[in-house]
């Protein structure tokens, strides 16, 4: 109980923080003559109690979280707003089972994308509402975590990005105030400019705001079935502006606010991930222009919108690109391990890790030349420590272990092969979409077996979770201490 009791208590919290967030979409619906307001209101109280019953036996005690704690805390709050989530999924007039209410509910708080529901448009504006904000409230718990948590916990490779003034993972309780504060203005100026930018171009004010919170936290939940493919280029082009927003590290926004000077976006990783982007959407663009008959501008439209979506693990589709052709599939496989950048609201293998791998081989390579040089790997003018290369290394072993693992045990609930390794894949990256009819950009995951939906829905929380954080917990070691 030792263990669990500063866990449970912080989780009864954040049980207190779903149950204020079930009343947005609960006053939203009531006065809309939404009747889903009841659900809300049942959730919310449940969510509630289920706070109340976790944070009791924790009252009148001190609590100093250990590393052993916060691994536990990390991933068994991340499993508890899930099942909050879900309760209205399942209480609604239009109700889900547990199971794919609770895949919904993962995909949603994790960012991931990928849906059971389908009808969208038919469904009550509260349900609709309620998904974005799942995501929203996701990305920025996705943003808080890595620069606070993981990298105490030395995972997820922040601690590459931490200098004097943004390392505050160590700081006083003030500081931590302080920029947790600053997080949170950043994340809510993002979502106004992005729903102001979408109004303009011609949203509706509901769609402006729950694809603004969607876009933002590179979630990927629309409210039409269609997506992102009902609007026009401008909007198109507005999302992906603010999807690579998202993708980009959130501390390089504060300390831009705090010291003005656009040199603090003269970042090794940032810089990476835009020129990575760029060459692939040259790539795909030319490719599609020697290939088909379409308008040049309509090519670089909805090349550019999908790669962003994809790299940035957003998941919105503006077309079916798996009709492009088979470069175009093999492509988009490609692109959905590679992830936007640590420190923002993408998933994937992140960008920086793609680097160091590249300096590591390069380093190699120097060595085999001039055995007796000595060589070290730098980013962003520093030496990289060795234990940060190690773990670079083990997480890139055991994304593959895992995913290995994942398209097997769906196999084995009798998907095709193309849509185990992609779902897998898709799940692990957090990107929403795979490949294959069933659950490609024009498909989604009601037809998965239930038990095909609990290993995806495990499969984006250890995804979300950078893999290490969750994997821990399975090893004996952890429990003897």
């Amino acid at each position: 109980m030792k263990l669990f009791r500063p866990v449970l208590y912080v989780c009864g919290i954040l049980a207190f923080l779903m149950a204020a967030l079930l009343l947005v979409p609960a006053v939203f619906a009531l006065f809309t003559n939404d009747v889903e307001y009841s659900t809300f209101f049942l959730s919310a109280g449940l969510a509630g109690l289920a706070g109340l019953l976790l944070v009791l036996p924790g009252l009148g005690h001190r609590f100093a979280l250990t590393a052993r704690q916060l691994y536990l805390l990390t991933s068994l709050s991340w499993l508890l707003l899930s099942f909050c989530g879900a309760l209205p999924l399942m209480f609604s007039h239009h109700p889900l089972s547990l199971t794919d209410a609770v895949f919904e509910a993962v995909s949603g708080i994790t960012t991931t994308g990928s849906t059971v529901m389908s009808e969208l448009a038919a469904l009550p504006h509260s349900i609709l509402l309620w998904r974005s904000m799942l995501q929203w409230v996701g990305g920025l718990g996705v943003i808080g975590m890595a620069v606070s948590i993981l990298p105490f916990l030395q995972v997820g490779g922040m601690r590459l990005f931490q200098t004097e003034s943004s390392d505050w993972s160590e700081k006083s309780l003030p500081r931590f105030h302080e920029m947790a504060r600053a997080l949170l203005l950043v994340y809510l100026g993002i979502t106004l400019a992005c729903t102001l930018a979408y109004l303009a171009a011609g949203m509706t004010l509901f769609d402006a705001i729950n694809h603004a919170m969607t876009t933002v936290s590179t979630g990927g939940y629309a409210t039409d079935d269609s997506s992102m493919g009902r609007f026009s280029p401008g909007i198109l082009w507005i999302a992906v502006l603010f999807m690579l927003i998202g993708g980009m590290p959130f501390m390089l926004y504060i300390r831009f606010l705090s010291q003005r000077n656009l040199n603090v976006f003269r970042d090794q990783q940032a810089q990476g991930f835009l020129l990575v982007v760029l060459g692939l959407i040259s790539l795909l663009t030319v490719q599609q222009l020697l290939t088909t008959e379409r308008e040049p501008f309509e090519v670089l439209t909805h090349a550019a919108f999908n790669i962003v979506s994809v790299i940035t693990t957003t998941g919105y589709a503006s077309a079916d690109y798996t009709l492009w052709g088979y470069f175009s599939i093999a492509f988009f496989f490609i692109v959905t391990f590679i992830g936007g950048c640590s420190g923002s609201t993408s998933g994937g293998m992140k960008i920086f890790r793609f680097q160091l791998s590249w300096l590591f081989l390069r380093d190699q390579m120097h060595k085999l030349v001039h055995p007796r040089g000595v060589f070290s790997i730098r980013y962003n003018g520093k030496a990289v420590a060795d234990d940060i290369m190690v773990s670079a290394v083990a997480f890139s072993f055991l994304f593959f272990l895992v995913l290995t693992v994942t398209t097997l045990a769906l196999a084995a609930t009798g998907l095709d092969f193309v849509t185990a390794l992609t779902g897998a894949a898709t799940a692990l990256t957090n990107v929403g979409p795979g490949l294959g009819e069933m659950i490609g950009p024009a498909g989604n995951f009601a037809a998965v077996p239930d038990s095909g939906k609990w290993i995806l829905g495990f499969a984006m929380i250890l995804g979300r979770l950078e893999l290490l954080t969750v994997m821990v917990l399975l090893t004996p070691v952890f429990w003897r201490g």
